[in-house]
């Protein structure tokens, strides 16, 4: 499975109203749901925060990739979102989030699927260049490639 399969523009949002990790992580819940790959909201958030307990996933340079592995996902799914707020969350470099980038994985993916996925998107995020576009770009089209393009 790779990202550029599961990402489209409908789970994409530059223009995040968050004010906090909360809004934030809701806010990217809403689009899994309306799109259909999340069934029941308050049990992903749930099993979000579970995970979210077991350690930071804040990665610094301004950037969390929450994610979820639950019953609730009907299909594993990225759902990606920027705010120009500060988002106060747990991160390796105690700076701000803006770009928060949630993992929405069924059960039955949680091994292999999610895994493969979360190394794709720590691929695209160690290149610096990749990583300002994110920060700035206002093309949700220009975010599938980005986290895609470094990935073969």
């Amino acid at each position: 499975m790779n990202i550029e399969t599961i990402l489209n523009k409908n789970l994409i949002n530059l223009n995040m109203q968050a004010n906090t990790k909360d809004e934030a992580i809701k806010e990217l819940t809403d689009l899994l749901y309306k799109a259909g790959n999340v069934k029941d909201e308050d049990a992903f958030i749930k099993d979000v925060y579970n995970r979210e307990a077991e350690g930071k996933t804040g990665l610094g340079n301004h950037i969390a990739i929450p994610h979820g592995k639950s019953d609730a996902v009907n299909v594993t799914s990225i759902a990606v979102g920027r705010t120009k707020n500060d988002l106060i969350w747990e991160s390796y470099d105690n700076l701000p989030v803006h770009v928060v980038i949630l993992f929405a994985v069924r059960n039955v993916d949680k091994t292999t699927v999610h895994l493969k996925l979360l190394s794709q998107v720590a691929i695209a995020l160690s290149d610096e260049e990749i990583f300002d576009k994110l920060l700035t770009t206002n093309d949700k089209g220009e975010v599938i490639y980005l986290l895609s393009n470094k990935i073969q």
